[in-house]
């Protein structure tokens, strides 16, 4: 990885670990911008994450561009010996796949789709070499996954599969953008899967919903009292398939205030993912199940 530095006017360095998204980059990321935070430099007003790289918005009338961008590969410096293990939450997405209300949308917009003939995850399937929706599905939920990112829409988490490369789902971007996607729609685009925490435009595949909300500005939400916004970087995503009598079983439960998401703390270190990732797959399973 060849980290790539770039100013953004007078306020701003852009931080890019890798051009394409690995795990590795996202832990060198989140390393960095963690020491960012950490070390309270004065005039530094802003640190936000991404997927594999991370900016930094600063004062310029405190701290000058080019001492900012030393005291950055300063952190670089550091976080190349930093240990790659990360103390965070696993946590249970219960998912409606094949729902009525993005088949419903996705049927609204077949002209700006790759295939108008067949449904979103038909063709997901299909081009992942699948042999039917069901089996993309099994795929889809079966491995957890690494949320890498939060924004571009408030709430909403990118999340990266858990897999080696061989494995990953990949899936583009409808031609077109949609003007309607419904809110926790479960979508997919490139590598990254997601879940639309409002209802609006959108390009991701959509395979199902959640009736579990992860955005609440008004935090009337019980588990969102503390900050309306459920994920944050570092978490892991296990989707639990469910059907329509669970979706409106928990969608009574969290008006009523009486939901809580199934969350376990776990520790994850990446050394010991790429030596085993079956077998670390399977213990963070377990850690979730576990009582």
């Amino acid at each position: 990885m060849k980290t790539r530095y770039s100013f953004g006017g007078d306020e701003h360095i852009f931080v890019e670990m890798d051009e394409e998204m690995s795990l590795d980059a996202f832990f060198k990321a989140l390393t960095m911008s963690k020491a960012v935070r950490a070390a309270d430099i004065d005039g530094v007003t802003e640190v936000c994450p991404a997927n594999a790289s991370f900016q930094v918005k600063f004062d310029p009338d405190r701290i000058s561009p080019e001492e900012m961008l030393a005291r950055l590969k300063a952190f670089e410096d550091e976080a190349g010996t930093a240990t790659k293990r990360l103390d965070t939450r696993i946590i249970e997405i219960p998912v409606y796949y094949q729902d009525p209300w993005t088949h419903e949308t996705l049927m609204r917009f077949r002209e700006r789709h790759q295939d108008p003939s067949g449904t979103d995850l038909d063709y997901a399937a299909r081009i992942n070499g699948f042999d039917s929706a069901a089996e993309f599905i099994t795929a889809h939920h079966s491995a957890p996954w690494f949320v890498s990112m939060v924004g571009f829409v408030a709430g909403l988490p990118f999340l990266y599969q858990l897999v080696d490369r061989d494995r990953q789902l990949q899936v583009p971007k409808y031609l077109r953008p949609r003007t309607d996607t419904p809110k926790h729609t479960v979508g997919y685009g490139g590598c990254f899967s997601c879940i639309y925490s409002v209802r609006g435009a959108g390009g991701y595949q959509m395979f199902g919903i959640t009736p579990m909300p992860i955005y609440d500005p008004e935090q009337s939400v019980s588990y969102l009292k503390d900050f309306m916004v459920f994920f944050r970087p570092g978490d892991i995503v296990k989707w639990k398939p469910i059907d329509r009598a669970e979706f409106d079983r928990i969608t009574a439960e969290v008006a009523a205030n009486r939901y809580s998401p199934r969350i376990r703390e776990v520790s994850f270190d990446l050394d010991d993912f790429k030596a085993d990732i079956d077998g670390t797959n399977a213990r963070l399973m377990e850690a979730l199940h576990g009582d």
